[in-house]
């Protein structure tokens, strides 16, 4: 991969890519999403059909600096997550910097309907985000964390996951989710892959839901594979 903005622009080395997206030392909430030319979230129905094996690449680096992965049920259901996020040489690279072989990983649900693959073998404790008059039929090993009375409070789940030491938060949509997480002003940092794809009408955006504020960004870089663009904005 190669960075084209800022100065100096060129071949980014393995520790200089990792550089290009560190991990913070203040409490972090990171999204990462891909979208298409004309601005569409996904294709043929699913976001992963929009990216590539940098793509790939990248998502799994910053899954490696992350405390804990949060993605819609919804986005679970129909990208086809499993529980597992990283392979043994990813979670030995964090091993060695000091981190939990694998990060925490917590679905949002308003309806309580999670795929139980979610919960087959998994590396570390899963987290179950939901809100108190939702359903709660989950397996006994499954962490669930009560984020408001009638519907998930973003800003209480972002206070829930630091108050348990999961500060550095790494979001992959789906787009109702990241919606209220902007609605809520939360987003300190945004990775986005644009596809050279143009996916014609039909599909969401990557924020849906009620409108809100808008909230500038500053951005930090534009890289590529030589296909796709990988954009970074922080606050």
């Amino acid at each position: 991969m190669r960075r084209l903005w800022p100065e100096p622009a060129g071949e980014l080395s393995d520790g200089e890519l990792f550089a290009a997206y560190p991990r913070a030392e203040e409490p972090l909430l990171r999204v990462n999403m891909i979208t298409s030319l004309d601005g569409a979230a996904t294709l043929e129905g699913r976001s992963g059909s929009l990216g590539g094996p940098a793509d790939q690449d990248l998502m799994k680096r910053l899954r490696m600096q992350a405390d804990v992965v949060v993605v819609g049920a919804g986005t679970i259901r129909v990208e086809g997550y499993g529980a597992t996020l990283l392979d043994e040489q990813a979670q030995a690279w964090r091993v060695a910097y000091g981190l939990t072989p694998h990060p925490r990983f917590a679905v949002v649900t308003r309806g309580g309907d999670v795929p139980e693959r979610f919960f087959a073998d998994p590396p570390a404790r899963p987290i179950v985000i939901t809100y108190a008059s939702a359903p709660h039929a989950y397996p006994d090993a499954a962490e669930v964390i009560d984020c408001g009375d009638s519907s998930v409070d973003p800003a209480v789940m972002v206070a829930e996951l630091a108050a348990r030491g999961l500060s550095q938060i790494l979001c992959e949509g789906g787009p109702h989710l990241l919606g209220s997480l902007v609605a809520a002003d939360l987003v300190d940092e945004l990775c986005l892959t644009v596809s050279p794809t143009l996916a014609g009408p039909g599909s969401v955006r990557i924020v849906a839901g009620p409108p809100s504020a808008p909230h500038r960004m500053t951005p930090a870089h534009v890289l590529t594979d030589g296909t796709h663009l990988f954009l970074r904005h922080t606050r």
